[in-house]
């Protein structure tokens, strides 16, 4: 019995892991703390310590911002949760469970797997009745809003190693333990999507497996997602922003404090013909500056030799993107960050944003299952939020992962990579300005021709 009801509950906490985001609430301030872990009762059978089955603190706290936590034998899960009345209800992305706290004491079933839990908010545990409690019969149940109906489905997802990966590292590691524990155990099934991700090291190698359906969603360049969306006639669409700019002016020395300090100055850069060079120009036109006339601009081949010639002394200021910002500041004592091109962008303050990588996916995945898509980007945007708030962390990850080498440079680089999820409307406006700015550039990069409106999901 421990063993099973262990391995049992370990693995829907792992499912819960995988689905961290939530709902708002409503959460009174007096059923907030700390409840302690009381009870098991599993496939309806009798109740079991909690002790007896998990070695290690159980707990379920509830916290007053609307936010919980879940620790079973010492596995943390977080969680959003409300109250009506009694009627408890804890919600991760699109999975729900329901429950009840009354005098201290919740009650609960456990995110699809049938097993109830119990805690109470006093660490002393109290006399637990043989079979659950009856409600009286003069209550009636709270009414809870019914969770849209959602159906668990497989993605295979590709990514580039470099900022547009970073904020997938948890959702990543979480979904390998999910995929491990779940393996081999015909009688757990998970409530959740599963995800299956590659890595790549440039986008040759992801759009022809994209167009080709042997892959269901890919992060890509903002350019190449509206690229994509001609050349396939509106086959793929975006789902999300998920990397704001990571480009910036970096100086070897104090001359550069505002885009009109670059009036009369040499810039070194890489990227002559593309995003790159299209960002430059325009935001040294829209502060005033004739790019081929007020700076002189030496384009290189490679980051690298950007890299090289500051270091060399031959330059004092560049256009680098990170994370090659932070590993020249590692070799060239005194480089800068002398202006960030995203917060430039938005001073412009026109509803457009400088936009690195998106999220795409196929149409036909979309329309076949928009609820997992959803409950993807729901769990995408907790990875996001974990890997800008844990940065030491989330290096590890991508260290390990091969999306950056070296973790100490990736644990400096992450607060200026601009790692975001911006979805819906907020996304539309932001590409859609963006993509405006290239196609005025030059039209190829994008396609030719802007998407149509049916470009952006849930817009």
């Amino acid at each position: 019995m421990k063993r099973n009801a262990g391995w049992m509950l370990l693995a829907a906490l792992c499912v819960l892991l995988c689905a961290c985001r939530a709902q708002g609430s409503a959460v009174p301030a007096a059923a907030a703390g700390r409840y302690f872990g009381e009870s098991v009762c599993i496939y309806g059978g009798e109740r079991t310590p909690m002790d007896e089955v998990y070695s290690g603190e159980s707990y379920l706290e509830l916290r007053e911002d609307g936010r919980g936590t879940l620790c079973l034998g010492g596995d943390e899960a977080e969680f959003r949760w409300q109250l009506d009345g009694t009627a408890l209800t804890l919600t991760s992305g699109r999975e729900t469970c329901r429950g009840t706290l009354e005098n201290g004491r919740i009650e609960t079933d456990l995110f699809g797997a049938d097993i109830r839990l119990s805690f109470r908010q006093s660490a002393a545990p109290a006399q637990e009745p043989a079979q659950p409690e009856e409600p009286a019969q003069s209550e009636e149940p709270a009414e809870v809003p019914e969770t849209p109906e959602f159906t668990p489905a497989e993605f295979r997802i590709a990514a580039l190693k470099g900022p547009t990966a970073m904020g997938l590292v948890e959702l990543m590691s979480l979904s390998d333990t999910a995929n491990e524990m779940m393996e081999g155990k015909e009688n757990v099934v998970s409530t959740g999507n599963t995800y299956e991700f590659t890595l790549a090291g440039s986008a040759d190698e992801v759009t022809p497996a994209l167009i080709k359906g042997d892959l269901d969603m890919a992060c890509v360049p903002a350019n190449l997602a509206a690229v994509l969306y001609g050349k396939t006639n509106g086959a793929v669409e975006v789902l999300a922003v998920n990397t704001l700019g990571v480009l910036y002016i970096v100086e070897n020395g104090e001359t550069v404090q505002s885009m009109a300090d670059l009036k009369g100055q040499t810039i070194v850069a890489a990227g002559k013909g593309s995003t790159p060079e299209y960002a430059l120009r325009y935001l040294l036109s829209e502060n005033g500056i004739d790019p081929d006339k007020d700076v002189t601009i030496d384009w290189k081949s490679e980051h690298s030799e950007c890299v090289a010639a500051l270091a060399s002394g031959q330059a004092s200021i560049a256009l680098l993107p990170q994370p090659f910002v932070t590993v020249a500041q590692t070799k060239i004592e005194g480089l800068r960050m002398a202006l960030d091109l995203t917060a430039e962008w938005d001073a412009l303050d026109n509803g457009s944003g400088l936009i690195t990588g998106v999220i795409v996916a196929r149409r036909d995945v979309v329309e076949a299952n928009p609820g997992a898509v959803d409950a993807f980007l729901a769990e995408y945007e907790a990875s996001v939020e974990w890997a800008n708030a844990n940065n030491a962390d989330a290096a590890q990850l991508i260290s390990e992962y091969g999306i950056v080498e070296a973790a100490p440079v990736a644990e400096k680089a992450l607060p200026y990579c601009n790692i975001v999820c911006i979805t819906g409307s907020e996304m539309k406006e932001k590409l859609s300005g963006y993509l405006q700015v290239l196609a005025d550039a030059e039209p190829s990069s994008v396609g030719g021709t802007l998407p149509a409106d049916d470009f952006y999901y849930g817009a």
